[in-house]
C-alpha cells in the first residue's frame, strides 16, 4: 500500500502523522510512503531523516493526496483537503465529526473510507488512540488555566498553588475519564484546591485510591455543578461521549454568576464543548472572555506541545496503520471490532450512530457498510 502523510494545515498545528520511525516500520512492511516537503520539521523532523528511512518527499499536498492509497494525519481535514480526497482512499486520522457537519458533508462526497482514532476502542472499555491525546490535553489544562488566571490574560490574580498563609486556588473538573484524571494530577502538583464531579462511583473510587484524598470527589447533578462552578477559580471540562456532541454541563446563567476573572477551561471543545459559552479557539488567539469569565477553548491544544504529542500519538496508532496497509482496510475492519469501531464513513455512508443522530443523517451499520462496499 501507498501510504501518504500530508503537513497539517490547521492553525498553530505541527505535529504530524507518521515520525520517521513509524515510516521506517510500515516500509519493512513492504508498503511505500510519500510525505510532503516540511511535514515534520517544526517539531525536529526534517525530510532527511524520512528519506533516511525510505520515505519519498513530495513537494505539495495534492501530490501526496493524489498519490496515496491511505493519508494518515492527526487533525480532522480541512474542507479544502477533503476536495482533495477521492472515492475509495483511506483516511485515518482524528475527525471529531458529531459538531461538524461540513466536514461530514465532505466525507460523504469524498467517498472515502474516514476512520476517526477517536472512536477506536479497546477490550477494557477504553478509547486507545484519544486517549494519549487526552493526557496530554488533561495535563495542559492545568497549564493554560494556571496562565489565564493570571491578571495581565484577564483572570482573578490567583496563584494557583497560593503561597503560606494564602489558600490556593480552587479548581472544579468536570469528568473524572483520562482527561480528569491527568488534569487533577497536574494541579494537586501545582498545590491547587481539586476537586473532580463525575457520576460513575466506580471512578470516584477510582480516584479517591490514586490521589489518596488529595483530590475531593463529588457526585454529578444540577446542584453540585453549580455549587463547585460557582465556588472555583478555574473549572475544566473534561467530559466526553465517544463520538458524540459533548452536553452542555454548564449554563450561561451560571456563567454569568462566577467569580469575576474566574477560567474556563474547554477541553470537549473538539466535540463541540461542555460549556454553554464556549466556541473554538486557536493557539494564535486562545483566550475570549463573557461575562468577565475568561474561556479558553482551544481546539488542538495538545498541538502546543507538538512533539510529545506525536510521538505518544504514534505509539498508539502505528499498529492499527500497519493492519489496514498489511490487510488492506475492508480485512482489517473485519478482523478487528475495536478498529470497526473508528469507521465514521464509508463511500458515502455514515456508518457511527452517535454521528448520525447528532446530525439527523441515516446510519449504516459499519459491519453492512464494510461488507458492501
Amino acid at each position: 500500500m501507498l501510504v501518504g502523510v500530508p503537513k497539517e494545515i490547521k492553525n498553530h498545528e505541527y505535529r504530524v502523522g507518521l515520525t520517521p520511525a513509524s515510516v521506517r516500520e510500515l516500509i519493512v512492511n513492504g508498503h511505500d510512503v510519500v510525505v510532503e516537503h516540511n511535514a515534520g520539521f517544526a517539531i525536529g523532523f526534517p525530510d532527511e531523516m524520512y528519506q533516511a528511512v525510505g520515505a519519498t518527499i513530495l513537494d505539495t499536498a495534492p501530490e501526496v493526496f493524489a498519490k496515496a492509497d491511505m493519508i494518515v494525519k492527526v487533525k480532522e481535514p480541512q474542507p479544502v483537503e477533503c476536495e482533495m480526497l477521492r472515492e475509495g482512499q483511506i483516511l485515518y486520522t482524528y475527525l471529531h465529526l458529531a459538531p461538524d457537519p461540513v466536514q461530514t458533508q465532505g466525507l460523504i462526497k469524498s467517498g472515502a473510507i474516514a476512520i476517526a482514532y477517536e472512536t477506536v476502542t479497546d477490550g477494557f472499555g477504553g478509547l486507545p488512540l484519544l486517549a494519549p491525546m487526552s493526557e496530554v490535553a488533561g495535563r495542559m489544562s492545568i497549564q493554560a488555566g494556571a496562565h489565564a488566571l493570571e491578571m495581565s490574560q484577564g483572570g482573578r490574580g490567583m496563584l494557583l498553588g497560593g503561597v503560606p498563609g494564602v489558600a490556593p486556588a480552587k479548581v472544579a473538573i468536570i469528568g473524572g475519564g483520562v482527561v480528569g484524571t491527568n488534569a487533577a494530577r497536574m494541579a494537586v502538583g501545582m498545590g491547587a484546591d481539586v476537586t473532580v464531579i463525575d457520576r460513575s462511583i466506580r471512578r470516584m473510587q477510582q480516584l479517591d485510591d490514586i490521589f489518596k484524598g488529595q483530590v475531593k470527589t463529588i457526585f454529578s447533578t444540577q446542584d453540585s455543578v453549580e455549587e463547585h462552578v460557582l465556588a472555583s477559580d478555574l473549572v475544566v471540562g473534561a467530559v466526553l461521549i465517544p463520538g458524540a456532541a459533548a452536553p452542555k454541563l454548564v449554563s450561561r446563567d451560571m456563567i454569568a454568576k462566577m467569580m469575576r476573572g474566574a477560567v474556563l477551561v474547554d477541553v470537549a471543545i473538539d466535540q463541540g464543548g461542555c460549556f454553554a459559552t464556549s466556541k473554538a479557539t486557536t493557539h494564535q488567539d486562545p483566550t475570549y472572555v463573557v461575562d468577565n469569565v475568561v474561556h479558553y477553548c482551544v481546539a488542538n491544544m495538545p498541538g502546543g506541545v507538538a512533539r510529545t504529542s506525536t510521538l505518544a500519538l504514534n505509539n498508539a496508532t502505528l499498529g492499527y496503520a500497519l493492519a489496514i496497509a498489511n490487510k488492506g482496510w475492508r480485512q482489517a475492519l473485519a478482523d478487528d471490532a475495536h478498529l470497526l469501531a473508528g469507521l465514521n464513513v464509508c463511500k458515502g455512508n455514515i456508518t457511527y450512530e452517535a454521528v448520525a443522530k447528532d446530525q439527523n443523517l441515516a446510519f449504516v451499520p459499519p459491519q453492512e457498510a464494510i461488507g458492501g462496499a
